[in-house]
């Protein structure tokens, strides 16, 4: 009988992973993560590991499985939160959520697991896996989740072949609804629970709060850039090679205070990222103004006026060399080559089509479309139809 650790989380989907396993005819065991419990910083008194942790317990409880709770809020502080307070310094926007599943949960989490005698680690996130054979070898498959809206595959992109082959994902065939149903059908008292809302540790945080603990305010100005600004004009030289073309689409744009008109104050550039328009608090525009970038430097942030502002499109990002992950391996371009995907750059975005192109200091990823608000820090996942084959950190 084979054995299986389930994060439980507390929410709907965990609970119903955890059934289904049972069903399966697996020895199931439950575990708990506590990851942040810093009270310092939560908005309201509420306490929400507390109250997830009790209703995984009421759900390992109902499902008669053991059940504990492990504290990884060390590792967390360390491999998650220090990272975070480093990229939002350096003026950049990481995605917690894919490193918390890389660094976290099929890191750290499996390790714990697999000294349980754990043969798996299963999740409630809905996406799927398979294997298929190549070169007589075992190779697995990351596949979106048959439920499009809720399809969380963009959050494991950064898992690797050695981490696949020791996950499950219970519910990455069935839709929220039927996962709904099977909670209520089964009495779980997850069955109705809300979806978790906000960054996978902090419950009740405000992002610009949290980073207001470590990173001083400093007002700095916050300037508009005319759509018509001779920076989005300029005269490209002919006879380029095809890396410096691309080099070209995926550079920063080099904006200086003085190209613009200073619309207002802010109270400190690393609060804010790119394609943002809330909490500007400049009024009387025509159009609502967009952040196109921010400098940390200067700690100034530069804004458009509209979402189609041309600063905040480009065709082209580059992944350092060091950063280009594959999850299938065995697919992995070698410099000089291209490849033809569908890529996201952020977790709802709809899937664009492509092109791949391997450099020997990193790789280009070239839209036939445009891209709004490409954001330094974030990731960039490629797909071949449903598959998630690979990703990287936009520089």
């Amino acid at each position: 009988m084979k054995r299986v650790v389930v994060g439980l989380s507390g929410g709907v989907d965990s609970s119903v992973a955890a059934y289904l396993l049972q069903q399966q005819g697996y020895e199931v065991i439950g575990l708990f993560m506590k990851n942040w419990h810093d009270d310092s910083v939560t908005i309201s008194n509420e306490c929400p590991w507390l109250e997830d942790s009790n209703d995984a317990l009421l759900v390992a409880e109902k499902l008669g499985i053991p059940f504990q709770t492990v504290d990884l809020s060390e590792e967390y502080k360390e491999k998650i939160v220090d990272y975070m307070f480093n990229e939002y310094e350096k003026g950049r926007t990481p995605n917690p959520d894919v490193l918390c599943n890389r660094e976290i949960k099929f890191d750290v989490f499996m390790k714990i697991a697999l000294s349980l005698g754990a043969d798996y680690v299963a999740t409630g996130h809905y996406c799927q896996k398979s294997e298929i054979e190549v070169d007589g070898k075992p190779v697995y498959q990351l596949i979106a989740g048959a439920d499009t809206n809720k399809d969380q595959s963009y959050f494991l992109c950064q898992l690797s072949q050695e981490q696949l082959s020791k996950s499950l994902f219970p519910i990455g065939a069935l839709t929220k609804p039927e996962v709904r149903e099977i909670a209520a059908e089964m009495d779980l008292v997850t069955a109705e629970k809300k979806d978790s809302q906000g960054l996978c540790f902090i419950g009740k945080v405000r992002l610009p709060e949290f980073l207001q603990q470590k990173l001083q305010p400093k007002e700095g100005k916050i300037v508009q850039i005319d759509k018509n600004d001779s920076i989005y004009t300029i005269e490209r030289p002919t006879g380029l090679s095809l890396e410096e073309e691309l080099k070209l689409e995926a550079q920063k744009r080099n904006y200086l205070p003085t190209m613009g008109k200073v619309v207002g104050k802010h109270q400190g550039a690393h609060y804010f990222t790119v394609g943002q328009r809330k909490g500007l608090n400049v009024g009387g525009t025509t159009d609502p103004l967009f952040i196109i970038a921010t400098d940390v430097e200067t700690n100034t942030i530069y804004t458009g006026l509209s979402s189609q502002h041309p600063g905040l499109f480009k065709k082209a990002l580059f992944i350092e060399k060091s950063e280009v992950h594959w999850i299938r391996e065995d697919l992995a371009l070698k410099v000089g080559e291209t490849m033809e995907v569908m890529a996201r750059i952020r977790y709802r975005q709809p899937l664009q089509k492509a092109t791949l192109h391997q450099f020997e200091d990193g790789m280009y990823v070239s839209f036939e479309e445009p891209q709004s608000a490409i954001t330094e820090g974030q990731f960039v996942a490629w797909y071949f139809d449903t598959e998630l084959v690979g990703s990287g950190v936009i520089s």
